[in-house]
């Protein structure tokens, strides 16, 4: 599932944000230059559903996520920050990495199996640590590609 949702263009390996805010600013507008996708309906959806909770979903990973109409299939994109910022997570930890998922309106079952896979990618031992570590965008979408493909085996 992963390896069909996020591309390699769709890594950011420094992300420049002071806040949760220009932070999904920033993966909206990315996002919109590679999906063709309004950047503000990216946006908007969003930060309505860190209306409802926080994404951050512990150990510096947040994962916003949200549905849109134009969009015809899952779309993945994930972000390192320069540095840690406030997300709201639920273990009260910075937040250091963003995993985008953009699902159509329609999508259903696939968003939520999306989300779960992410998850469990990134809660395979030592893939934080790896990541972390990489030194670019390259070697963070081969440290992804590498989990999502052993665990769909």
């Amino acid at each position: 599932m992963l390896l069909e949702i996020l591309s390699s263009e769709a890594v950011m390996p420094a992300l420049k944000a002071n806040g949760k805010k220009q932070a999904l600013q920033e993966i909206s507008a990315h996002a919109a230059r590679l999906t063709g996708l309004d950047a503000h309906d990216i946006f908007e959806t969003l930060l309505q559903r860190e209306r409802l909770g926080s994404t951050g979903i512990g150990e510096g990973i947040a994962i916003p996520h949200g549905k849109l109409a134009d969009i015809d299939k899952l779309f993945g994109l994930v972000a390192r920050l320069e540095k840690p910022i406030d997300f709201e997570a639920i273990d009260g930890m910075p937040v250091d990495f963003l995993f985008l998922l953009l699902a159509p309106e329609a999508a259903g079952a696939d968003h939520l199996k999306a989300l779960a896979r992410i998850a469990r990618v990134l809660r395979h031992p030592g893939v934080l640590e790896r990541l972390r570590a990489a030194t670019d965008g390259d070697a963070i979408y081969a440290v992804l590609m590498e989990n999502a493909a052993s665990q769909a085996a």
